[in-house]
């Protein structure tokens, strides 16, 4: 069995917006739950094994070429108007849904795994379930990656997979040494822009990352999907959104443009990051012992349950 609920997650019986507002509440009160206590599960693990990109093979390397050259501001405009666009057709599915069609695709841009996307999905939340952390983060361990399904969808226009996955940054702005393998960026269009190329770019100091375009990828898109069909705290939502952000929550980049919010934004996604990470070592789950506890879960905190993609 599940460890001790920390929310409550027995059915509800109430309107949709009731639901919601109920949850919301008691997920307000999980928030005082220490979430970032430090770690178990990876301890004495080499973590200087994970991360090796420039040590990595060809496929990695040529995939932060690509990435670092096609993704500009023009294109991260043009991907967001097709997934904003009022004339997108949607596909509906429930969560599980999404994470069984997933279990084919093995992302290219990382250089720790060749394990099916469901794996790592499962490897990561059965991590954060085994520390003892909220049910809220546990979901999001689950779903984190599930931005990834958008490789399904032909209406988004993926052009393979270096808008999809890999590491993201900010367009818009100059691109900071600390992002991974920097000197490709020099066949990128907007490190020649007079704007783009500058420190501040088209944002201002403390604007908030709320304000910043990142890179058009899984983490985005999951982002825009999930803030509005689930009843996931922001900690969650910064998780999904900048897990992959790693010139910032590792390298300590763009701290200049961080508000308030952001602050504490932080701190929730390096605790989530090590189950990220370094659960890819982990033995492979059993998807079928497995599921009768998520799909609860995922109840509770997608109160639709049929989510729109």
């Amino acid at each position: 069995m599940a460890p001790s609920a920390l929310v409550d997650s027995s059915p509800m019986h109430q309107p949709a917006g009731q639901v919601l507002d109920s949850l919301s509440d008691a997920i307000d009160d999980v928030n005082c739950i220490k979430y970032d206590s430090k770690s178990k599960f990876d301890t004495g693990k080499d973590k200087t094994q994970f991360r090796q990109y420039v040590s990595a093979c060809d496929r990695v390397q040529n995939f932060y070429r690509e990435q670092h050259e096609k993704q500009t501001v023009a294109y991260n405009l043009a991907a967001r108007n097709r997934f904003n666009s009022a004339s997108r057709v949607r596909p509906e599915m429930t969560v599980w849904q999404a994470i069984e069609k997933l279990n084919t695709l093995v992302d290219e841009s990382d250089p720790d795994t060749e394990l099916s996307q469901v794996e790592h999905l499962l490897q990561s939340a059965e991590a954060i379930r085994r520390d003892g952390k909220p049910r809220w983060m546990q979901l999001t361990g689950l779903i984190h990656d599930l931005g990834k399904l958008m490789l399904f969808f032909p209406e988004l226009e993926t052009q393979g997979q270096w808008d999809v996955v890999g590491d993201t940054f900010p367009v818009g702005c100059a691109f900071d040494d600390r992002i991974i393998l920097p000197e490709t960026f020099a066949a990128n269009p907007d490190s020649q822009d007079p704007v783009y190329s500058s420190k501040f770019g088209i944002y201002t100091p403390r604007c908030g990352l709320d304000n910043v375009m990142l890179s058009w990828g899984h983490d985005e898109y999951l982002y825009h999907v999930v803030k509005d069909q689930s009843t996931l705290p922001d900690e969650a939502l910064a998780m999904i959104r900048y897990h992959s952000f790693y010139p910032w929550h590792r390298e300590g980049a763009y701290r200049e443009l961080m508000c308030k919010k952001d602050f504490a934004m932080l701190e929730a996604v390096q605790a989530f990051n090590p189950y990220d990470l370094y659960s890819k070592s982990d033995n492979v789950p059993s998807t079928a012992q497995l599921k009768p506890y998520y799909l609860d879960l995922i109840d509770e905190f997608f109160p639709q349950k049929v989510v729109k993609w």
